[in-house]
């Protein structure tokens, strides 16, 4: 059974300024520029805590992990975070514009604190694997500050809606957060409080089952923490919890980008491609694009760039098998020889979200030949987790990102 809580979360007052210049994207999402703008926006950007500066004479004392916890106390002392009087549980809307489709979409969420439980309970499931390194780190900032800065990003099925309804209702007042992320979304924020009305959300949400949408390594350190820690709050992480059925969710493409393959032969790629399964070659992008925006529930679709020429991949869908499975497997694998060891380790791919982004990457000579996925679905991803199984990495993006920042939840007891 799911356990939900209301929390006493810190937040930004005003003294500390604009909130714009304050929260950030999550903070494996920061590339080194964002983080140059962040700091330079204010002193008292939360980059400095989830992801700070390192120096070559960091010692065991004086390191990026030990200035974080002393960011934390500093901006608590003064005055620049403060703990909210009660405990709550937080409406947060996400109101955007689908970037493949130029639609107008909110997406409803629920801050709480969640109970951590490990996955073989059958409460909380994952869909992508995760890697040791980034769960050191931030199992690192998590022991110096004792403290969690952005949401883990869970769905939970409710066809009926009830939660959606309660956040709709807390939604009618003024939020207590309206901030643009200067990423094409606006985040809002209200308190959700009262015994009755926090009743009643946890009573609908007890008995569903919750997917890991974004935050898997965030998850599983906080379930790690939890079992050397002796703080009771340690049972605990903050979450953001979204309905699968909601029409403000959308998961976006991920572009798979070819480069450095040593002996790449466009044309021996093309010969073991039409082994696969039925290859088209189109007359040019226009084509390719309207290509990759039909709907073929039944089809494996994967589109082929290469410079000056453009192909749609055509192979009927077997056993439930994901389009990102398939490229990785048979194109990626079989085709070019390319071991899970390397798609690890990031050798010859790298990721781009959009069709436009991805094709000008190819006319710029950017990449020896973009692979070209259609969206994974929710229900795709649904099935996938509580089946037990898992997607290769960037296999989903949930597309807008949690700001991390808008609450925070601090181990107290």
């Amino acid at each position: 059974m799911a356990k939900i809580y209301p929390f006493r979360a810190y937040r930004y007052t005003e003294k500390a300024g604009d909130p714009a210049a304050l929260v950030t994207q999550p903070y494996d999402k920061i590339y080194p520029e964002m983080r140059a703008r962040y700091l330079a926006a204010s002193p008292y950007n939360l980059v400095r805590i989830i992801l700070g500066e390192r120096f070559a004479d960091d010692t065991a004392e004086n390191n990026v992990y030990t200035r974080a916890a002393g960011h934390l106390r500093e901006w608590t002392a003064a005055g620049i975070l403060e703990r909210e009087a009660s405990p709550s549980l937080y409406a947060y809307f996400q109101r955007f514009q689908d970037p493949d489709t130029g639609e107008e979409l909110t997406r409803k969420g629920l801050i709480c604190a969640g109970r951590v439980e490990p996955y073989e309970a059958g409460i909380v499931h994952r869909h992508e694997q995760t890697l040791s390194g980034p769960k050191q780190d931030r199992k690192e900032l998590l022991r110096h500050t004792e403290a969690h800065f952005g949401q883990i990003f869970l769905l939970y099925p409710d066809e009926a809606g009830g939660v959606d309804a309660i956040l709709d209702q807390a939604a009618a007042g003024a939020p207590v957060l309206r901030v643009d992320d200067g990423y094409g979304a606006l985040h809002l924020v209200w308190r959700v409080d009262g015994p009755e009305v926090i009743a009643r959300i946890q009573a609908l949400l007890e008995d569903k089952k919750l997917v890991i949408a974004d935050g898997h390594h965030r998850y599983e350190t906080a379930l790690a923490f939890s079992a050397e820690s002796s703080k009771a709050d340690a049972q605990r992480v903050m979450m953001t919890l979204v309905n699968m059925h909601s029409p403000g969710l959308r998961i976006l493409a991920t572009h798979r980008m070819l480069h450095s393959l040593a002996g790449f032969d466009a044309a021996a790629l093309i010969s073991r491609l039409r082994t696969l399964g039925r290859l088209a070659a189109l007359p040019g992008e226009p084509e390719l694009k309207s290509a990759m925006r039909e709907v073929a529930p039944d089809r494996v679709r994967v589109g082929v760039a290469l410079p000056g020429a453009w192909h749609l991949l055509d192979v009927e869908r077997t056993d439930g098998m994901l389009d990102v499975n398939f490229l990785h497997e048979q194109v990626l694998g079989k085709a070019l020889g390319i071991t899970e060891e390397d798609v690890r380790e990031q050798k010859y791919l790298h990721y781009v979200r959009g069709l436009d982004a991805a094709l000008e990457q190819v006319r710029a000579g950017g990449c020896q030949v973009a692979f070209l996925l259609q969206p994974t679905t929710v229900r795709q991803v649904a099935d996938v987790s509580f089946g037990g199984g898992v997607m290769p990495q960037k296999s989903t993006d949930f597309f807008p990102k949690l700001l991390s920042g808008v609450t925070i939840y601090k181990l107290e007891e």
